[in-house]
């Protein structure tokens, strides 16, 4: 999916990874909204490791390029996109939240914002990079967290679907206190059959921070509550 002509694509180094981002920035003044990708295709169907987890689902892509916000911003995670020397086949699988994936995108962040607020926006996977880059860089100004469809326990998630634990991952499970201070809201599938909604309302606990969207699976089905995402901030 191309960008709209009032996004522009940039590729932005960091100290450990060049992340793919594309931009909107109209307002100095602004928020910076930022839509964090989620896990791409980083297994087949068949359950095997792929060599390329650039996403094939334009999901974040269309609810960020049709974001009426001045501020927008899309980034991809490790390796997608982007052919990086630095990437190995242990960054979109079990080193996928790493704390170098975490810094990575934290530093993009801090290059584009500057010292402007954001409002992280997380989907799957992207919710776990998001949230713990908003607990462990106080740095960004984090104004709100927003999580779709997020992967915010992936120690259970990976128990529930008896999949290997993601040994060289950082967890949100050991920064529990540090996000409950940070705004949030956490959109939720009902019929969400990856990141089944139990996983995410058992984690969170707190059913005033919580959205379930009626009928929405993974990435489908969200087109309801755009406005509301949208409006986040």
């Amino acid at each position: 999916m191309q960008p709209p002509d009032f996004f522009e694509e940039r590729d932005i180094r960091t100290t450990i990874f060049a992340l793919r981002s594309y931009q909107k920035l109209t307002d100095p003044a602004a928020a910076v909204k930022v839509y964090i990708e989620g896990d791409g295709r980083a297994f087949d169907g068949h359950g095997r490791q792929t060599g390329d987890p650039t996403p094939r689902n334009d999901f974040m892509r269309r609810l960020a390029f049709a974001d009426p916000a001045p501020n927008v911003i899309y980034l991809g995670r490790p390796c997608q996109y982007v052919k990086d020397e630095a990437c190995r086949p242990e960054d979109w699988a079990n080193a996928r939240f790493s704390k170098q994936a975490v810094d990575s995108a934290s530093q993009a962040i801090m290059q584009i914002a500057d010292k402007r607020t954001v409002i992280l926006i997380g989907f799957s996977g992207g919710a776990q990079i998001a949230g713990l880059a908003a607990v462990l860089h106080p740095e960004l100004n984090v104004k709100k967290l927003v999580t779709i469809a997020g992967n915010l326990d992936h120690t259970e998630w990976t128990r529930m679907k008896k999949l290997p634990q993601l040994s060289e991952s950082l967890d949100l499970n050991s920064y529990r206190e540090e996000l409950k201070k940070i705004p949030q809201v956490h959109y939720v599938g009902e019929k969400d059959m990856v990141i089944p909604a139990s996983l995410i309302i058992n984690f969170i606990g707190d059913p005033t921070k919580i959205i379930i969207v009626p009928n929405a699976g993974h990435g489908k089905g969200f087109e309801s509550v755009y406005p509301m995402i949208w409006d986040e901030g």
